[in-house]
């Protein structure tokens, strides 16, 4: 009975959150509309920016960084929800750019902002630019409102400065994550070990996506030193195993599910557990498949399937699931060690419970 109880608490705590953060969010750009004048510099920035970061998200990040806060404080401060909008505007100028070198068009099952601008751009001649340079500009812009947004919240300033270094280091982290698996994917697959690729989790999902957001907040709210680094570790741990669900989900899911293309992480060679196991555990020829796949410039259907019949055979799925269990009880660990608010410490359990759910 204490469990129904405690999943419908925390599931109304996290609609109520999730719901103040989309109205703030609509709100913050308005006024970062009038602020800057954006409208006035350029109506098609303004626009782009409103469409791609309105469109239907999780907000997990901002989530985070509340349930981080208010984990470590009773305090509800002028700022904390436009502050919180700083993670999910560093998560839209990441997918901007993200599409653009991942070359995908869709993006939460709409057009990519490169794509988007593209379009915009079809009546002009004799170009020598095109959407891909616009959605970088925007991006830019989106990252400068991201630090701008953070640095709304009224908190004490050693604290506001000792958050804001971590969250640039989660930027920092970000894109140097993506940098390295850039480079993973022209290094043959057998040079390649599980510390590599947890490198790449590690830096480019895990940090911003769960452990800076936490720590940001705990840090804002005044949570010690340990507790700090104890939630970060918690959110790596957390964030590993969202990426492998997340690899799962993107070569086995359903397109109109997960909002891109299956043939993504295909397409640009990205070295993921999954397929890290597949190749240390299928025959010889299934090894020279995987690595031909890798080699081709124009990926397909047939292609796909040919990689998924590899990873069920040599048991991935299989050994992916249990990285994420593993990962899991790490992380639970470690929560369990945290000097915070108890309501808010068994949010968090239940809620990466649900999320790593498989």
């Amino acid at each position: 009975m204490r469990n129904i109880y405690l999943y419908v608490n925390i599931k109304h705590m996290l609609w109520e959150i999730k719901n103040k953060i989309e109205l703030e969010l609509k709100q913050y750009l308005r006024n970062l509309d009038k602020l800057y004048s954006l409208r006035t510099l350029s109506p098609l920035i303004s626009e782009s920016i409103k469409e791609f970061v309105l469109r239907k998200g999780k907000r997990i990040r901002p989530c985070l960084f509340i349930i981080g806060y208010k984990a470590f404080s009773s305090k509800n401060p002028r700022g904390l929800y436009t502050s919180a909008l700083s993670l999910e505007l560093l998560h839209d100028f990441m997918l901007v750019h993200d599409d653009i070198i991942d070359k995908s068009d869709t993006r939460r099952g709409e057009p990519s902002m490169h794509v988007i601008l593209d379009k915009y751009l079809l009546g002009y001649k004799k170009l020598k630019f095109d959407g891909k340079d616009l959605a970088i500009a925007i991006g830019d812009v989106i990252y400068a409102s991201s630090i701008h947004s953070f640095l709304s919240i009224e908190e004490d300033i050693k604290r506001k400065e000792t958050a804001l270094k971590k969250l640039i280091e989660a930027a920092i982290s970000t894109g140097a994550g993506e940098f390295i698996e850039l480079l993973s994917g022209v290094t043959d697959i057998s040079k390649i070990t599980k510390q590599n690729i947890y490198k790449i989790y590690d830096f480019k999902t895990a940090n911003y996506t769960f452990a800076s957001p936490l720590t940001v907040g705990a840090i804002l709210a005044g949570a010690s030193k340990t507790d700090s680094e104890k939630l970060f570790n918690y959110g790596i741990y957390v964030g590993r195993a969202f990426q492998i669900k997340d690899d799962i989900i993107g070569l086995f899911g359903r397109e109109s599910e997960i909002g891109k293309s299956n043939l993504t992480d295909i397409r640009e060679a990205k070295k993921t557990l999954l397929l890290w196991y597949a190749y240390h555990n299928s025959s010889q020829k299934d090894k020279n498949k995987i690595k031909a796949v890798f080699s081709k410039i124009n990926v397909g259907r047939r292609e796909l399937k040919t990689i998924k019949i590899i990873v069920t055979r040599s048991g991935a799925l299989l050994y992916a699931k249990e990285e994420i269990k593993s990962c899991l009880d790490k992380s639970h660990v470690i929560l369990a060690s945290l000097k915070m608010r108890k309501k808010y410490k068994e949010f968090l359990q239940s809620y990466s419970q649900k999320l790593l759910a498989i």
